[in-house]
């Protein structure tokens, strides 16, 4: 018969393997705070980021409803005015130094007119209306366009881009935002020079436009794309933040940087997922 007295053998406590067992549960906890706390700083990061750029788009879209309105109101009030004009040079017809005083006068509603354009562009909302074409033929094409002024200022276009690249985009929104790139490159050679047009693809198609003019200047960059920031004696300064829009309908991006060799480069990139999705 067992005695009731029996107990079982306590084991001996270690206390070595205690304070190591405590020591390494501090370790993987100071860790797991630490990982936590990096955790925490990207998120804030992150949700600054998108916090800035939905007030951004906010502001856009504000400047953008403000900005069509404006335009809509000054082309209704255009239309009679060069009207008006056209009635007038007729009457002038014989008298040189009217019409002369008369042309000036029909430069600045030119101006104004493109102004207005760029105000009604500035304000479009539509979605992109996606298709299939050759990118060389589309820069060709807007290269012939502005093939006088390319002339007169005696600046060469090079594209070194393959017959066989095709995208899929908004050849329309696509024209706009190239013909603006070109605008500016004319912009930065009043002297002359050579702008390069080339492709790649990189997780998307690029479509980059070179000059080789004075570059950007560092006080400069950050708001390149922003609307009706310029450093021109003319200009809206919308011509940039068009080329944003249109890329951002896209789902791509752009951005700008200084050539190794001298001049400014505008890179495009539109992710083939979105033209994926758009097909």
């Amino acid at each position: 018969m067992c005695s009731t007295n029996d107990q079982p053998a306590t084991p001996e406590i270690d206390l070595e393997t205690v304070l190591g067992a405590w020591h390494d549960a501090t370790e993987r906890l100071q860790r797991t705070h630490e990982t936590l706390r990096a955790e925490v700083r990207r998120l804030t990061r992150e949700l600054e980021i998108k916090n800035r750029e939905l007030a951004r788009k906010n502001r856009l879209a504000d400047l953008g409803q403000m900005a069509s309105h404006v335009a809509h109101e000054v082309r209704n009030n255009l239309v009679p005015i060069t009207l008006y004009l056209s009635l007038l040079r007729r009457r002038l017809s014989e008298d040189p130094l009217s019409l002369s005083t008369l042309t000036k006068v029909e430069a600045g509603f030119t101006a104004l007119e493109a102004t207005v354009s760029d105000l009604l562009q500035f304000g479009s909302h539509r979605d992109p209306v996606w298709q299939h074409f050759p990118v060389r033929e589309l820069v060709e094409d807007v290269c012939q366009s502005l093939a006088p002024q390319l002339e007169a200022q005696q600046v060469f276009v090079r594209i070194d881009i393959p017959h066989s690249d095709t995208l899929v985009a908004d050849r329309h929104m696509l024209r706009r935002a190239l013909l603006n790139l070109l605008l500016n490159a004319l912009d930065a050679m009043p002297g002359g020079g050579e702008v390069l047009c080339t492709s790649w693809e990189n997780d998307g198609y690029e479509l980059e436009i070179a000059d080789s003019g004075a570059g950007i200047a560092d006080l400069e960059r950050d708001r390149l794309f922003e609307p009706f920031f310029t450093t021109k004696n003319h200009g809206t300064g919308l011509g940039l933040a068009i080329v944003d829009r249109i890329i951002a309908l896209h789902g791509g991006a752009v951005w700008a940087e200084n050539c190794p060799q001298g001049g400014a480069a505008f890179t495009l990139r539109i992710p083939r997922r979105a033209m994926r999705a758009a097909a």
